[in-house]
């Protein structure tokens, strides 16, 4: 009898192990420890779901060293399962590497689909149709001003309509109070947010108001790129944004978190996260009663028309070579929860692209978000193609070249196009 018993225990030890030994592990790599918290919940959530193991990877934080690191583990074939892309200008260009698996089927069929915002979906959508990533957050950008500095000095803060008129604003404030009056992110220490958080603002709004054609070309010669780096030009001409911090590392720390928060630096690009992180409560120099000093102005169009830009915020793929795919998408379809959602927008401050988001309490209470998370409905933004992360380059190289007074606007394009066509090939610019 003890026998009998002794040996059915061995048997259910060694089954418990065996399960153990075969359990699956699913490796995903995020970058920078907010984004670790943020998927904290999740990561629990996917591993008692699916009965697998979860191990989280840390990439570097600064974007560009984890895209970096990204693309050379995919190249090599040991990227992790799952991974968020830290800029979708990227994301083309890694769809035609074959590195991140289509997901259309399943995104689609997934119950928390039909409640995404369109500009979330179209944004999810690659140059060929399919979709790739999981679109669950929303970067929201728009011009943020110090509405404080500026009634003080008796300047309006009415909506500028024009490019023309936003200039204007710009060298009236740095007449009347000395502080610089405007800052679109530029230069090569900026990174790909001299695309992403300044460029691409103005574009949509020129007479080029998107760089890529039916056929995949990129539409760089077009008179539209010329003018927003004619903008560019004026300010850095005129002194109406600060020069100096752009040209060092980690250029966004003297105007953003200095010069703004002390009325130095009266207007800048930024998202809806700044409101908590750059300069709110979660700030290291916060602006008292926040959202009552600083407004934001939509990006108004060279002659007409205003625009709140959408992007996809740092979204999630699944690697291709992934050893069991399937349970990676799956895994991806969790990261898309409203839970997650919420998790991150109380961490790193970008908007939910889930209307239902605005039913969760928790995300009520993020009073500064709630505003933004609607305007979300009103979003535009520039059709992904393959070669955007080239483009994003050349831009924070011709920016580079304008801050330093190397060049004018024709030759910043031109610096544009050169660095596009060398790295892709002539055939791949119109």
């Amino acid at each position: 009898m003890k026998k009998t018993v002794l040996g059915g225990l061995c048997a259910i030890l060694l089954s418990a192990v065996s399960t153990l030994a075969q359990a699956e592990t699913i490796r995903i790599a995020n970058h920078g420890q907010a984004g670790i918290d943020a998927m904290k919940s999740t990561v629990e959530r996917i591993e008692k779901k699916y009965g697998v193991t979860v191990e989280v990877i840390e990439y570097p934080a600064p974007d560009k060293d984890c895209l970096t690191k990204l693309l050379t583990e995919l190249g090599a074939g040991n990227a992790p399962d799952l991974f968020s892309i830290p800029t979708t200008a990227a994301v083309a260009d890694m769809v035609e590497a074959g590195y991140l698996a289509p997901v259309t089927k399943e995104f689609k069929a997934w119950d928390g689909y039909a409640n995404l915002y369109d500009v979330a979906k179209e944004l999810a959508v690659s140059p060929d149709g399919e979709t790739y990533v999981m679109p669950f957050m929303l970067g929201i950008q728009e011009i943020y001003y110090r509405k404080d500095v500026l009634e003080k000095a008796g300047i309006s803060t009415e909506q500028p309509k024009t490019w023309r008129e936003l200039l204007d604003r710009a060298a009236e404030i740095k007449q009347k109070t000395g502080a610089y009056g405007l800052l679109f992110p530029a230069g090569v220490s900026w990174g790909s947010g001299a695309f992403d958080e300044g460029f691409q603002h103005l574009l949509v709004g020129s007479k080029t108001p998107q760089l890529a054609d039916a056929d995949g070309k990129l539409d760089l010669n077009g008179e539209g790129i010329k003018d927003v780096f004619d903008v560019y030009k004026e300010l850095i001409d005129k002194d109406l944004m600060p020069t100096q911090p752009l040209l060092g590392p980690e250029p966004w720390v003297v105007p953003k978190y200095q010069m703004f928060p002390a009325g130095k630096l009266a207007a800048t690009t930024c998202g809806s996260w700044c409101y908590i992180f750059d300069w709110g409560r979660e700030s290291k120099n916060p602006i008292p009663e926040v959202t009552k000093v600083v407004g934001t102005w939509t990006v108004p169009g060279q002659n007409s028309g205003q625009y709140v830009l959408a992007n996809l915020a740092a979204p999630w793929a699944v690697n291709s070579k992934s050893a069991n795919t399937e349970l990676a998408i799956k895994a991806l379809m969790e990261i898309g929860s409203i839970e997650t959602q919420v998790s991150y927008a109380a961490r790193i401050g970008n908007i939910p692209a889930s209307k239902d988001a605005a039913k969760n309490a928790d995300f009520q209470k993020l009073t500064e978000l709630v505003p933004i998370h609607a305007a979300a409905e009103n979003g535009v933004f520039l059709k992904q193609a393959s070669g955007f992360g080239t483009v994003s380059e050349g831009v924070a190289r011709a920016t580079e070249a304008l801050l330093r007074k190397e060049t004018d606007a024709s030759g910043a394009q031109k610096i544009l196009v050169d660095y596009v066509k060398e790295t892709l090939g002539d055939d791949k610019v119109k």
